[in-house]
C-alpha cells in the first residue's frame, strides 16, 4: 500500500493496470521487434553462427577424360582444395585422389574478382548452343555466409566465365600430375621420367599453373636417393619454376 492512499482497493486496481499496461506495451515492443528482425534473419542461412570463408569452386565430370570427375575450391584466404576420381595405369582401380595447397595471391584475387564479373554465377551461364562440342559438364559456384549460387555449362559467351574456366583446367592439369607422380613413385619409379619431361615441357609452354600445389610429391621424388639422379634433377627443377612463378605473383 503506497503510504497515506485513503482508497487502498482503488489503489490496488490502478497498480494492477499499470502493470497490465506495461505488459501490453513490452508485448508490442517484442512484436515489433520480431517485425523489423524478420527479413534479415530470413536472409541469413541455417549456419550463420559459423561464418563461412568465400569459396568459388570449379567442377568438370568428363567421362570420356582421365580423370572423369575433379574439383578445385579456393577460399578468399587462399587455401584451396583439389579431388579428383579416376584411374593411372590400366589396370589399376579408379581411386580417388585429394591434395590441399596455398593459390598464390595473383591468382587467388582473379579468381574472386572473375567470379565477381560474372555475378557470382546467378542465373545461366551457358550459352545455349547445342552445335558446340561436348567437353564436360562444368560447373561453377560461389559460396559466402550469405550468398550460395552454382550454374552448370557446357560452354560460356562470358568473358570472365571463360577466363575462369581456363584458369581451372590448367590448375586441374597440374594437380593431375600430382596423382599419377604420386603413383609412379610407390609403384613404377622407371614412369617418372617421362611424367616429369611432359610436366616440364607443359609448364614451360605455360599450360599449367600453380605448380607449387604438387611440391609435396615433387619434394619427395627430389630426395628420393632411389631414383635416378636425372629424375631428382628434374623434380628440382619444377619446384624451382613453381617458387619463382609464386614469388613473382
Amino acid at each position: 500500500m503506497i503510504p497515506g492512499s485513503l482508497n487502498p482497493a482503488s489503489s490496488n486496481r490502478a497498480s494492477f493496470i499499470r502493470r497490465v499496461s506495461g505488459w501490453r506495451v513490452v508485448g508490442v515492443g517484442v512484436l515489433a521487434l520480431a517485425t523489423i528482425s524478420a527479413p534479415s534473419m530470413a536472409q541469413q542461412p541455417a549456419n550463420a553462427g559459423a561464418a563461412s570463408p568465400a569459396t568459388v569452386t570449379f567442377t568438370l565430370d568428363f567421362p570420356q577424360s582421365n580423370p572423369a570427375h575433379y574439383s578445385i575450391a579456393v577460399e578468399a584466404s587462399g587455401h584451396a582444395r583439389y579431388e579428383c576420381a579416376g584411374t593411372v595405369a590400366e589396370d589399376s582401380e579408379e581411386q580417388t585422389y585429394r591434395a590441399e595447397f596455398q593459390v598464390s595471391a595473383g591468382n587467388r584475387e582473379k579468381i574472386f574478382s572473375l567470379a565477381k564479373q560474372a555475378r557470382y554465377f546467378a542465373g545461366r551461364i551457358d550459352s545455349g548452343n547445342g552445335r558446340l562440342a561436348f567437353t564436360g559438364t562444368k560447373q561453377l559456384s560461389y559460396q559466402d555466409g550469405q550468398l550460395s549460387s552454382t550454374a552448370r555449362y557446357n560452354y560460356s559467351n562470358l568473358a570472365a566465365v571463360q577466363q575462369l574456366t581456363a584458369l581451372f583446367q590448367d590448375m586441374g592439369a597440374t594437380l593431375d600430375y600430382g596423382r599419377r607422380l604420386t603413383y609412379y613413385h610407390r609403384y613404377q619409379k622407371l614412369a617418372l621420367d617421362d611424367e616429369l619431361k611432359r610436366m616440364e615441357t607443359q609448364a614451360r609452354n605455360h599450360e599449367l599453373d600453380e605448380i607449387q600445389g604438387v611440391a609435396p610429391v615433387l619434394q619427395e621424388i627430389f630426395e628420393d636417393t632411389s631414383v635416378i639422379n636425372v629424375v631428382r634433377a628434374r623434380a628440382k627443377e619444377l619446384i624451382e619454376m613453381g617458387n619463382s612463378v609464386t614469388a613473382g605473383h
